[in-house]
């Protein structure tokens, strides 16, 4: 291929104007490119609005900021002390294969995680060269408000000189997906062929788009690995999470017009010291068993909980991969302590629940309260009974495939027990062995190039438009795939647990 045939492959031409690739670790790709205008001033806490049109060629080389929040949590795709983070971080960024195809290739998007309040694109980890080049498709990452600019819920304060939307995160999340819609072809993806995959919070954030109404048609599959399905909200337990952070800035609550003046005002740092007190000082005793950074069932843009929209069958219908890790809560004991994993806050979260709900589950759970048994109920409560509940629901309209993932190292059973929350990342995105987590793969490299050969070639299989390998969920054998060394399948896992929790779910 010549340089000048090259440089046209990496030029591109989207509906604002022109952006120029490159070339980097075997695939062409395109960085930082905006998809909306910054959501800062006035358009803060608010539907992102379009980005303005440039002239010339825009350079696509560089990935753009990462949202504003709190940092120390780059292990986790967050902020390190030099990650470049700003209001101004409504961009995507678009991988191909080197060689250009007579036809479109299907599209996967990728949704991060970081339990809504830390997170971002510029993450090594989500480059997603690996998935480039093993499945022959076109990869897509973008930003979305996170913390307290896209998920907390400030619209009691609106007004008309100070308006205010609810799920300014998500909504962020649409309008990525409708630039994806109406831009993709230019890079040589296929608009009609594109599948959402997300973890934790992005997956939460994948099931969520299935049950917003302004999503429909964006995407024809999804895949959501670990979500935290039942972490969505009503406005008025959000407006009491909202006003707890008014107070933090020295806002009367009750002074509508003040707050919602100083909230497009304040500076961005404020906002983020002021939100980290609570989500991280104040929140995990105060509100246990939920996640306040997270959607708001506002009745409007989004009618109903993930939870109660799959089981009222008004998901949107497309296939769903849906699956967790076999101990979820091990290593959110050590790093997300939001996450009710210790038995002071399960209790507390039981109190709302009633005795009897409390020892049905308890009496599952060989040891509750003890702290390893408590890991166990916290882990299962926040991410694989509802992600049951999720497949329940599905199962009924739709395609759904169900699996757990039990795969691990004898680093990783050591350390954590089984196979615990994220370590299915390095499996999708083929770097097993590599980064702080790669420690764990020591004397076991092998085996796990193996497991990501056979995650990663399921999941991309499915996004390209086959069948997984294994059943079908359904509610008479609840077919699971088991992924270990050696994968196999399972009617009904977990069997007692999912009876012990039946329908229970903190509201």
């Amino acid at each position: 291929m010549s340089n000048h045939h090259q440089d046209s492959d990496l030029l591109v031409e989207t509906e604002c104007g022109s952006v120029r690739g490159i070339v980097a670790d075997g695939v062409r790709t395109w960085r930082g490119i905006p998809f909306a205008a910054a959501p800062a001033g006035a358009l803060r806490f608010n539907a992102p609005k379009p980005p303005l049109a440039w002239q010339g060629v825009r350079d696509a080389s560089e990935f753009g900021p990462i949202p504003m929040q709190k940092r120390g949590y780059e292990a986790i795709g967050g902020a390190g002390k030099t990650t470049p983070i700003s209001e101004d971080c409504l961009t995507v960024n678009v991988s191909a294969p080197l060689q250009p195809s007579g036809n479109l290739r299907p599209v996967v998007v990728w949704i991060y995680g970081g339990g809504f309040s830390v997170g971002g694109t510029r993450a090594p980890l989500y480059r997603g060269d690996g998935l480039v080049k093993s499945g022959d498709v076109i990869y897509v990452s973008f930003n979305y408000r996170v913390g307290v600019f896209g998920f907390s819920d400030f619209s009691a304060w609106s007004t008309p000189e100070s308006p205010i939307q609810s799920n300014p995160g998500l909504r962020d999340q649409v309008a990525a997906l409708g630039w994806i819609k109406r831009n993709i072809s230019a890079f040589g993806g296929d608009p009609d062929r594109v599948t959402i995959v997300g973890q934790s919070a992005g997956a939460m954030s994948v099931v969520t788009l299935m049950c917003i109404p302004s999503a429909a048609g964006l995407f024809h599959r999804a895949i959501a690995m670990s979500p935290n399905a039942g972490s969505a909200f009503g406005p008025e337990r959000h407006r009491t999470w909202a006003a707890e952070i008014v107070k933090l800035l020295g806002l009367d609550p009750d002074d509508k017009a003040a707050v919602s003046h100083s909230l497009k005002r304040l500076s961005a740092e404020t906002l983020c010291e002021a939100s980290g007190r609570f989500f991280y000082d104040v929140a995990p005793d105060a509100v246990a068993g939920m996640l306040p950074t997270s959607p708001v069932v506002d009745g409007d843009f989004l009618p109903f909980s993930p939870i109660d929209a799959f089981r009222l069958g008004k998901a949107h219908p497309v296939p769903l991969v849906i699956g967790t890790m076999s101990r979820e809560g091990a290593i959110l004991d050590k790093v997300l302590t939001v996450i009710a994993t210790r038995p002071n806050r399960l209790e507390d979260m039981f109190k709302r629940s009633g005795w009897a709900v409390r020892e049905r589950i308890a009496s599952v759970y060989h040891g509750y309260p003890s702290k390893r048994a408590a890991i166990d109920v916290g882990g299962d409560f926040t991410f694989w009974h509802p992600s049951v509940l999720i497949a329940e629901g599905h199962a009924r309209v739709a395609p759904c495939w169900v699996y757990l993932f039990d795969y691990a190292t004898p680093l990783t059973r050591l350390i954590f027990g089984a196979a615990t929350h994220g370590l299915d990342l390095s499996m999708l995105f083929g770097t097993t062995g590599e980064g702080d987590l790669g420690k764990l793969d020591l004397f076991t490299k092998k085996a796990s190039r193996e497991m990501s050969r056979r995650f990663q070639g399921d999941l991309l299989g499915f996004a390209r438009g086959a069948q997984p390998r294994w059943p079908t969920y359904d509610l008479d054998r609840r077919m699971t795939r088991i992924f270990d060394h050696t994968d196999r399948d399972e009617s009904d896992p977990r069997r007692d647990r999912r009876l012990a929790w039946g329908e229970f779910v903190v509201t």
